[in-house]
């Protein structure tokens, strides 16, 4: 599904990403872990197109996507979530869903006035999924509410919603544990299951709270100073000593970060 080369990526002096490979089989859920400032979140930029690496590549399904942007890419299946949602606090629940997938007749206002039937049902075809979506993450009691009033846990499964709205592949999810209490954690994890092993999505995910990454992931991959130390099951990442070292007054095992 994804395959990364020597990816680097430099800022000034300062490199965020060295020489880092890795690659992602379709089906799995790969834990991305490693300390603050490992080089995590500029890894996931580099993979979503968000930024344009030094040097490596990057492989998806086969095809060289380096330097595609983020638009490209999303309309190729891969897309990603954010640490901090990225909701449009002002618009519903619903409105949130409703607004992610491409090319909607609606969006041209010539098609508003010369084919507004053909708008209306695909708008009504859209609002359906969008309401199955809903359904499915069990925030249908919240349709009508402004996103930006949700709890953290629920924006979280808002942002996951969104990526169901589009024909996802590989799916990038950037600390979706952050800000969300126990219960809807759990909720949120189940949900993540159900698309990896029902719907056959690829996950990503960064994370700290090891309990998550222990429930879901394998393989695991560690980074520190912007390079992959170890790649393989939990048991097998957590207990190497290079790990060990690196998580040193970071993370404890059984402990949320």
């Amino acid at each position: 599904m994804l395959d990364v080369k020597e990816l680097t990526m430099s800022f000034g002096g300062f490199r965020a990403v060295d020489h880092c490979s890795f690659s992602v089989d379709a089906g799995t859920i790969t834990g991305l872990v490693g300390p603050n400032g490992a080089g995590k979140t500029t890894l996931f930029n580099l993979i979503a197109g968000a930024f344009q690496p030094s040097s490596g590549t990057i492989r998806f399904q086969g095809e060289d996507v380096t330097k595609l942007s983020t638009d490209e890419l999303f309309h190729r299946g891969l897309v990603r979530t954010f640490q901090i949602p990225h909701e449009f606090h002002r618009l519903s629940t619903l409105e949130n869903l409703m607004l992610v997938p491409p090319k909607q007749s609606g969006e041209s206002l010539l098609s508003n006035w010369l084919r507004f039937g053909a708008v209306r049902a695909q708008e009504e075809v859209v609002r359906q999924r969008a309401m199955e979506t809903l359904e499915f993450l069990e925030l249908t009691h919240v349709a009508t509410e402004r996103a930006g009033n949700l709890s953290g846990g629920q924006k979280k499964l808002l942002e996951l919603g969104r990526t169901m709205m589009t024909d996802a592949k590989l799916v990038l999810l950037d600390e979706p544990a952050a800000g969300v209490n126990r219960t809807l954690l759990r909720k949120l994890e189940e949900k993540i299951q159900i698309l990896n092993q029902e719907r056959g999505y690829t996950f990503i995910l960064i994370e700290h709270d090891m309990e998550m990454i222990e429930k879901l992931c394998d393989p695991v991959i560690c980074m520190a100073e912007g390079q992959v130390l170890i790649s393989g099951d939990f048991q097998t990442v957590r207990s190497d000593p290079r790990v060990l070292e690196a998580y040193l007054g970071e993370v404890a095992y059984g402990e949320t970060a």
